[in-house]
């Protein structure tokens, strides 16, 4: 199964998203994500057997930050991936720690991670036409309280939350 853990936004948060979205693809040509998909992605994990799917829930539960707000108030895109996305121009430092906890503890346990540095965003357009400079967008406020085990569907393409943990001290 195709899995990742992410932040997940709430409803409101992901028709905000999803708003900002629709305008922005209209923008770059491209299409934008439905706004069931909306995601931050902390780690993807990719393929992973049945049985190690234990592994990655037990680095999620030891995972610690405390709840944060992020802030997303740019847009830009990755012309590689032809994809535009929302981004914060500042990054909780509690975000960085939940990122680099849990991909240490992944890494801890044998899965072979992404080596490209963290870069914080929201993908909201796919299959950009043009590129999408980066610029300030009107800040949506996003107050993080747990991170998610998504499970990707292969050949629907859709999402589902297998589980979550609360975000706490430690």
């Amino acid at each position: 199964m195709r899995l990742f853990l992410a932040l997940w936004p709430d409803g409101q948060l992901r028709e905000a998203l999803a708003t900002v979205g629709a305008s922005l693809a209209q923008l770059c040509a491209g299409q934008p994500v439905c706004a069931a998909k909306l995601h931050l992605t902390l780690a993807f994990l990719g393929e992973v057997a049945a049985e190690r799917v234990e592994a990655v829930r037990e680095t999620a539960r030891e995972a610690r930050a405390e709840p944060f707000e992020l802030v997303l108030d740019g847009v830009g895109s990755f012309r590689k991936a032809k994809v535009a996305w929302a981004g914060a121009s500042e990054l909780p430092a509690s975000l960085l720690l939940l990122q680099s906890r849990l991909e240490r503890g992944l890494r801890a346990r044998g899965f072979a991670l992404d080596e490209r540095p963290f870069a914080a965003h929201v993908t909201l357009v796919r299959k950009i036409g043009r590129a999408v400079p980066p610029a300030a967008m009107p800040p949506i406020r996003w107050r993080a309280r747990e991170h998610v085990l998504v499970r990707s569907e292969t050949g629907t393409g859709s999402y589902s939350v297998m589980e979550g943990w609360p975000l706490s001290p430690g």
